[in-house]
């Protein structure tokens, strides 16, 4: 059992330094990752919602296309400079676009607002009637007394 554990140990050890290692081995150019993601992508998005009216910039369906645009921007530039997607620079990048322009939006992306009253209607009206139609019997049950004992 020792020696089990001892040979774990090793191995998770091992994986530790590999961890350590690899990045520093890695091709990845993290530099020029960033100025070209910032140069090509961000430029890109800036420009597509300066067209779109500042108050849609929180509307999702709205902004879908040109937030899906940056996001495969960001992962082709990560393929073509060998670099691993996601990673910390890509989280930054997107920390900063929402601080720059989603800020003021509400956590879901959506206002809330009260259903239709389509829907909202006949959860308030079944439970009303239920409770009318269930005192009435109560009451006419109790009015009733031929067959009691």
């Amino acid at each position: 059992m020792a020696l089990e554990s001892a040979s774990l140990l090793k191995a998770g050890l091992v994986l530790l330094m590999a961890a350590q290692v690899l990045p520093a081995v890695s091709s990845c150019n993290t530099g020029f990752y960033e100025r070209t993601i910032n140069d090509l992508c961000l430029a890109k998005f800036k420009y597509d919602m300066g067209v779109l009216d500042r108050g849609l910039w929180c509307s999702w369906p709205d902004t879908v296309e040109i937030y899906e645009g940056i996001t495969n921007c960001t992962y082709h530039v990560a393929l073509k400079v060998d670099c691993f997607w996601p990673n910390q620079i890509v989280d930054r990048f997107f920390m900063q676009i929402h601080r720059m322009y989603f800020h003021n939006c509400a956590l879901t992306g959506r206002l809330l607002h009260d259903p239709p009253t389509s829907i909202l209607a006949p959860f308030i009206a079944v439970p009303v009637l239920i409770t009318l139609l269930m005192t009435a019997l109560v009451v006419w049950r109790s009015k009733r007394t031929e067959g009691v004992l």
